[in-house]
């Protein structure tokens, strides 16, 4: 009993901590959090029913039944009864840990997989309001989207490559060997593919110039879907966005024969669902930014649709690809660590450094580089 109280009392310290640190960057007003709040319970839904599809898909992969025996009709109530055995489960905290850590680095996980969709356009001509307000950052949902800035590529990369701290943090925490060297060979392989995607970005950058993901969008409209111009980068990224989350066959650091479960190993009850969602909410965050820099988005070649359907369209895009992780996951087996570390260093590094230049070659010889403000 003493141990429950003490570990409601540090979860109850951590949640008022985030709950100041909110209010002193005041973001938004009220209007603009209640609208965050929808975008983020629907994003939640999404993550939610992703594992069902994943489940179902790789079910009928594998000629065996589902999720749909006890979970309601089709098995929609399962991810709804998944949360609510997660939430009741006890928050085991283990010996010799470093108990504010331990908590903090799931809550971190999380706050910054949804944090990446701030910067993420769903269309272009739907607006809820027409206020402008807040700051000069931050602006309330107008076009679908919270935050429209001329860096949102930067800033899409900059959050996700602190998802790095929260895994090591919780690795290093836990007070666990396995955790920890499954959280070192989590940070190492993030890092490295952090390489490669940042590298098939540059030539997009190049092609566009600019930073802004609408802008890449509407030029694909314009002109061609980068993934005909760019094919090789399009497929480095895919690759790389499969070990930027630790998914199949690059889940190493998720090793069952070596490390138990990874650097999530002493996590239970809603701490591992934190994680749990983290790591699903950038499956959907890698699929939606390779759909907006290689795919064009919520465009559809030259044919035209009525505003209301470019989120429609747009979601159909990412589906695509989040059933491509389903399939991968499915399909192929997992690699050896080096072999892993030899794909990111000795073959996609020197690759895509050189297709850069050969793109930046390209557009200066013919002068066909885009002028740039910044």
């Amino acid at each position: 009993m003493t141990n429950r109280c003490n570990n409601l009392k540090y979860v109850l310290i951590s949640m008022l901590y985030f709950y100041y640190i909110f209010l002193a960057f005041n973001f938004f007003n009220l209007i603009s959090l209640f609208i965050v709040l929808i975008k983020i319970i629907c994003i939640l839904l999404a993550v939610a029913y992703f594992t069902i599809a994943e489940r179902k898909v790789m079910a009928a992969i594998q000629r065996r039944l589902g999720p749909n025996i006890e979970g309601g009709p089709f098995g929609l109530l399962q991810p709804i009864a998944d949360g609510l055995k997660l939430f009741i489960k006890e928050f085991i905290i283990p010996g010799q840990a470093n108990i504010f850590l331990f908590i903090f680095a799931p809550l971190l996980i999380f706050v910054l997989s949804i944090c990446n969709w701030a910067v993420i356009p769903f269309s272009i001509n739907i607006k809820f309001l027409d206020i402008l307000e807040c700051n000069n950052f931050f602006i309330v949902l107008n076009n679908f989207f919270i935050a429209d800035n001329s860096f949102g590529i930067l800033l899409l990369l900059a959050i996700s490559s602190l998802n790095v701290y929260g895994i090591i943090l919780g690795g290093w925490s836990s007070n666990s060997k396995y955790a920890f060297l499954g959280a070192l060979r989590s940070a190492s392989q993030m890092i490295s593919y952090e390489v490669a995607i940042g590298l098939t970005i540059l030539p997009v950058i190049l092609l566009t110039g600019s930073f802004n993901l609408t802008d890449i969008i509407l030029i694909q409209n314009e002109t061609v879907w980068f993934f005909f111009p760019l094919l090789p980068c399009f497929i480095i990224f895919f690759i790389s966005m499969l070990a930027e989350t630790n998914r199949a066959p690059f889940d190493l650091p998720e090793a069952e024969a070596e490390l138990v479960a990874g650097y999530n190993v002493e996590y239970g009850s809603m701490a591992f669902a934190l994680y749990f969602l983290g790591e699903y909410s950038s499956m959907l965050v890698m699929s939606t930014l390779i759909t907006i820099l290689f795919c064009g988005g919520w465009n559809f070649f030259f044919f035209q649709f009525e505003s209301i359907f470019l989120p429609i369209l747009f979601a159909i895009k990412i589906a695509f690809f989040c059933f491509s992780y389903i399939l991968v996951r499915a399909t192929f087996p997992r690699y050896r660590y080096d072999q892993l570390m030899d794909i990111g260093w000795k073959i996609f590094l020197p690759f895509t450094l050189a297709f850069l230049i050969f793109t930046a070659s390209i557009l200066l010889s013919f002068g066909i580089a885009p002028i740039t403000s910044f």
